[in-house]
This record gives C-alpha cells, sequence and structure tokens, in this order.
C-alpha cells in the first residue's frame, strides 16, 4: 500500500531551544542583577549571608552594608530605592535594636535601668551590632529576589544544580496555583450564598467554606499530578528543555563579588580588633 505523501499542513517545525529567541522579561530594577541567572543569585545571596553569621561586631556589619550599598548604586539602584524596597528589613533590625538594647548581656558603664530594663555600654554596643548585621544579611537577599521569574529559577534548578524536575516543576505549579487560591474562595462563598447557606454564624461559615476550598485544592492537585503524570515527569527517560538555563561569565563575577563582601568585611573587623564571633559570649 502505498503512502500518500505529507504536505506541508501534516509537518509540525520545531525550534531548538537554544535557537529560540523568547521576549526578555524584567528580572530585577538592576541592569547588572537582571544578567545574573537565577540560580547564580541565590547562590550568590547565600555566600554573602552565611558568613555574616558567625560575626557580631559593628565593623563587620556596616562595612558589609555600605559596600553592597555603593554596588547596587553602581548597578542601577539608588540608596532610597533600596530602602524604600527593603523596609520590612529595617522594621525587624529596629525590633531588634530595642530588644538587645533592653534585654540584651549587661557589660561595661550602666547608663539606665528600670526593673528587668538594664541598658548599658555593652547592650548599646551589641543593638547596634545587631541592627547592622541583619540590615546586612537581609538588605542583599531582598534586593536579590525582586523581579525573580519562579520558572528561570525552576530551569535553572534542574539543568544548573540537577535536581529532581519532578519536585522543581510540581513546586512551581504549586506556586502558580497558589495565586488561584483567593478567587476560589470569593467564588465558593458566592456558591454559597446563592444556595442560602452563607447567612449563618460567620465563624461556621468559614470553616464549612474552608473545607471546601481544601477538597477543591485536592482536586486540582489530583489533575495536576495526572497531568505531569502524562508528561513523563515521573520516569527515568532523559527530558528535553523548553527552555535553556546555564552559567555564564557575568554569573561568576557575581559569585567573585558575592565571596568578596564577607572575605572584606570581616578583614576589616580583625584588622582593627573589632571582630566578634557571634556564638562567643561577649
Amino acid at each position: 500500500m502505498r503512502i500518500p505523501d505529507r504536505t506541508p499542513s501534516d509537518v509540525v517545525l520545531v525550534t531548538p531551544p537554544d535557537a529560540r529567541k523568547e521576549p526578555a522579561r524584567p528580572a530585577s530594577p538592576s541592569w547588572f542583577i537582571a544578567k545574573v541567572n537565577p540560580v547564580a543569585r541565590i547562590i550568590g545571596a547565600l555566600v554573602m549571608c552565611i558568613p555574616m553569621f558567625v560575626s557580631l561586631d559593628v565593623v563587620s556589619a556596616s562595612v558589609a552594608l555600605g559596600v553592597e550599598y555603593v554596588l547596587l548604586w553602581i548597578a542601577g539602584i539608588n540608596p532610597i530605592r533600596v530602602c524604600r524596597s527593603t523596609w520590612p528589613v529595617w522594621i525587624a533590625a529596629t525590633g531588634g535594636f530595642i530588644s538587645v538594647l533592653l534585654y540584651g548581656r549587661t557589660s561595661g558603664e550602666i547608663l539606665f535601668t528600670a526593673g528587668w530594663i538594664v541598658v548599658s555600654q555593652g547592650s548599646v554596643y551589641l543593638a547596634c551590632a545587631t541592627f547592622l548585621r541583619v540590615a546586612a544579611i537581609a538588605v542583599p537577599g531582598v534586593i536579590l529576589a525582586l523581579g525573580l521569574d519562579p520558572t528561570d529559577l525552576a530551569d535553572g534548578l534542574v539543568q544548573i544544580l540537577h535536581l529532581s524536575p519532578r519536585f522543581v516543576y510540581g513546586g512551581l505549579a504549586g506556586m502558580r496555583m497558589f495565586t488561584l487560591l483567593q478567587d476560589d474562595w470569593r467564588a465558593l462563598g458566592l456558591s454559597r450564598r446563592s444556595r442560602g447557606l452563607g447567612d449563618g454564624n460567620a465563624i461556621v461559615r468559614a470553616l464549612s467554606q474552608a473545607f471546601g476550598l481544601l477538597v477543591l485544592s485536592i482536586r486540582r492537585a489530583t489533575k495536576l499530578a495526572t497531568a505531569m503524570e502524562a508528561r513523563g515527569f515521573g520516569g527515568d527517560t532523559p527530558r528535553s528543555q523548553a527552555r535553556v538555563s546555564s552559567l555564564h561569565p557575568v554569573d561568576w563575577v557575581f559569585l567573585a563579588i558575592s565571596a568578596a563582601i564577607p572575605a572584606v568585611a570581616i578583614a576589616a573587623a580583625v584588622a582593627t580588633g573589632y571582630w566578634h564571633f557571634s556564638f562567643q559570649g561577649a
């Protein structure tokens, strides 16, 4: 039997992943950070923050914070915008400052006392160090997370760190579905009101509606899991990638800068004699 020739309408052309040109998405308010791979941004944030956890002094924290602000300014984010974008960090740092100031370890001259509250020279120093330390650790993490696309991050975790695609893309799908909860809650409320079930006790109504939302979420998760299984996420066969994620020279430059910031800060504290191990008594 002769097989009829295929017409152009029967042929599906597929562009290789490395030849696809997708429109650029805004990935960060900084022109430099926007070019960095999401995986490199996560690793760089850890490299910057982890060394600061072992240092509790004014010099290392202030040097790290100052260098971070200067580098972010060079990268296109002025200090005022950094402060506006990281306002929750400053609230948390202020809370840490107040708690350490009032209830921190007492040392040196006593400046003020009232019941359990004892303010001394040592507690003032530790409060300032804590304030700067929280800011130096959290500010770069928040700035690096701004504009981070979850899909690009998932592609990087699978292709660069070789994490399980089933776990990573399942988490990505769950994150995307999480935004639907508010719409589902509103739809359930309207549906119950149309049936005359929304005029009773508010607490009972909320609990009943929450149970309905749970059932709806389980059904949606089951359909999502079936769809992922149908696409081979549970198999051992290597999968192709719709988008290519790889590290470039700009990523290695960023990682080098991320490692240099805490190194310079701790070296400055050691050189001036102010460095203090955070897990050691004052």
